[in-house]
């Protein structure tokens, strides 16, 4: 049987996750941590004049102060030892536009750190661009970013709507931007920070030599011969372009600008063209309607968190959170009923139920059923948000309302399917589009796998799991039940050798194994098949004497476990994978649910640990709330299953 301690704390973590509960039903949190998101809006706030008030400012520079390297430098997320010349001259031309002075210690190890390490000349692409729109760097040092592609036939292999959709709207305004050269005018702010960044060298720098100039710590995926190719390409097409077309090009790049605000009411896709896409209202009518809206809008973003205030990677998680806190909160027992009706009625009220207009003409896919990762302002659906939604939806069904009608269950189930890649698995928002091989394009140099929409271990599992619930409540389906055995195919393939499964939105084997066999468990894969035996067997050789697991978020830089002291959400998801297996290891699960009963600190949260969150392969982002439903939901699911031995 369990002991008692164990459901002490779920007790405990239940009572925490009500505490938690906003009034709208849904579990807000800190989506923070990549550290080029913050000096990117305050770039803009200086752009159109506008700084946060007094004690926000305060509050940036406290954040800032929290996350700073011994030498000066930042890393490109709030953890990352590595100093990032891309994140350090950010940080840097942020801090004096927000009022500190250039010989304030910090700065000062700054700004000798930047010079020590090859000035802001050696940034990543990002870092020289939002530099550029600043009058810090010149357009002449980068390369070209034709708004032309977007006038080219959709069937052409290099069509920006073959792109993965963060990508495609990161690189939207780029293009308008580009294609203006848009620059503030210089002020006295700017003039001293020429100097400070490139130790009055500004007036010499041989710019279009600086090209591909990159700091080593800001090259993950280096340049490719295939990039080289096509940039020298672009920049010959660049130099003879003629004026009309350039302006054509420009004005279907705004349309495209104006169209995704508008459909996701002016908070955009992300961060990232969130602020360039207000950038380029500035630019375009200074003080105008859209530039207003487009700015107001940005403060979605911001948060202030424990560490200070910080721009989140999203305009909130909360749906993503909702639905994992409600499927906590289920396997505990159910918790107290109205916590579960006010989730509920977020869930019931974010799903999104309208195509965008005009979603072919503008690269997006069907919406109506989905669900978000955040709200459904916000507008994207998400293949494994909505996924999860309908889970709890499923789950909830009947039990509260006003009801979430049938046809909409119905629609989710449609627009899952709607989403299967050919390779049987899922990606986030849409089918792939395009072929790997534009990942040899990839511009970033600090990203990976940023060109086209893949499909993924999480969001396969999810789509699975939620269509086999969608089985069971509506009966069985031949192209529901197609598509489910082509998702398992997809998991069996991408196991490891050793074992595990990689995953490439958290971290990372951890979070991958406990997807992937969750998913063949929903399908019905017994538990010793060989695929979900041989998950178990790579996860309990990694478990540490103390019963926890925990895995360095370098795993997903290097593709391969990288051991770290036991955290408590990674040690939830590896006990949930051998209990979903039906795994015989009793005595390794009960240390691990003693771990974790042990490590819950007194009010029923779990403490702060290292970020488990990522994107992209190299930065890490932090999902707060996952300390407070998945140490409950692993110890639920243990307990019941520990009751039953």
């Amino acid at each position: 049987m369990p002991e008692p301690s164990v459901h002490e704390a779920i007790d405990r973590a239940l009572g925490n996750l009500a505490r938690l509960q906003a009034e709208d039903g849904a579990w807000p949190g800190d989506y923070g941590g990549p550290m080029f998101l913050l000096p990117m809006y305050l770039a803009l706030c200086h752009a159109v004049g506008r700084l946060p008030d007094a004690a926000r400012r305060a509050d940036m520079v406290r954040y800032f102060e929290n996350v700073q390297h011994e030498d000066g430098s930042l890393g490109l997320h709030a953890e990352d030892a590595r100093g990032s010349m891309f994140t350090t001259a950010l940080w840097y031309v942020g801090l004096r536009i927000l009022g500190q002075r250039s010989d304030a210690p910090r700065l000062a190890r700054m700004r000798r750190w930047i010079q020590e390490n090859g000035t802001p000349l050696g940034a990543a692409s990002w870092g020289k661009f939002t530099l550029c729109l600043l009058g810090l760097y010149d357009w002449r040092g980068i390369h070209a970013l034709p708004p032309e592609l977007w006038l080219l036939p959709r069937s052409a292999p290099l069509h920006p709507g073959r792109f993965w959709c963060h990508c495609r709207q990161v690189y939207l305004p780029m293009a308008w931007l580009y294609g203006q050269r848009s620059a503030v005018p210089p002020d006295p702010l700017i003039l001293d920070l020429r100097d400070e960044l490139y130790g009055g060298r500004w007036a010499t720098i041989d710019w279009p030599s600086q090209r591909d100039t990159a700091a080593a710590n800001d090259v993950y995926r280096p340049p490719t011969a295939a990039l080289g190719a096509a940039n020298v390409a672009v920049d010959a097409l660049g130099r003879v372009t003629p004026g009309a077309l350039r302006r054509r090009a420009l004005d279907e790049v705004f349309e495209h600008i104006l169209y995704e605000d508008r459909v996701t009411g002016w908070l955009d896709i992300g961060p990232v063209n969130k602020v360039l896409n207000a950038f380029v209202h500035h630019f375009r009518e200074p003080g105008g309607e859209y530039a207003q809206r487009s700015f107001a809008a940005c403060d979605a973003y911001l948060w202030a968190g424990h560490d200070g205030t910080k721009m989140q990677g999203y305009n909130s998680s909360q749906l993503w959170d909702t639905a994992f806190a409600l499927q906590a909160i289920l396997a505990a027992g159910g918790g107290e009923g109205r916590m579960l009706e006010r989730a509920h009625g977020y869930l019931r009220d974010n799903q999104i139920l309208e195509d965008v207009p005009e979603a072919e003409r503008h690269y997006r896919h069907p919406s109506r059923g989905g669900w978000p990762f955040s709200n459904r302002q916000h507008g994207w659906p998400i293949t494994d948000c909505t996924a999860e939604g309908l889970k709890c939806a499923l789950a909830l069904e009947g039990r509260f309302e006003p009801a979430i009608p049938t046809g909409l269950l119905r629609d989710s189930v449609k627009l899952i399917l709607s989403w299967q890649n050919e390779d049987g698995g899922w990606a986030t928002y849409e089918r792939q589009r395009g072929g790997a091989w534009l990942e040899a394009l990839n511009p970033s140099q600090v990203f990976g796998d940023i060109m086209v929409d893949y499909s993924y271990v999480e969001c396969t599992s999810a789509c699975v799991q939620a269509l086999v619930r969608a089985q069971s409540r509506f009966g069985r389906d031949p192209e529901v039940a197609s598509a489910i055995e082509r998702g398992v195919g997809f998991l069996r393939g991408k196991q490891r050798a050793e074992g595990g499964f990689e995953g490439s939105w958290g971290v990372c084997f951890s979070y991958g194994s406990w997807f992937a066999v969750t998913g063949l468990r929903a399908a019905g894969v017994p538990g010793d098949d060989p695929a979900v035996a041989r998950a178990c067997a790579f996860l309990l050789e990694r478990q540490h004497a103390d019963g926890s697991w925990g895995e360095h978020g370098d795993s997903c830089r290097e593709h391969a476990w990288i051991d770290a002291p036991g955290a408590a959400v990674q040690t939830a998801w590896s006990l949930m994978s051998l209990v979903r297996a039906g795994h015989p290891s009793a005595e390794a699960q009960a240390r691990a649910a003693r771990w974790l009963a042990e490590r819950q600190d007194a009010d029923g949260s779990w403490p702060r640990e290292p970020l488990v969150g990522v994107f992209n392969r190299t930065c890490l982002i932090n999902y707060d709330n996952y300390r407070h439903y998945f140490p409950l939901w692993a110890l639920a699911e243990w307990s019941q299953r520990a009751a039953v031995r």
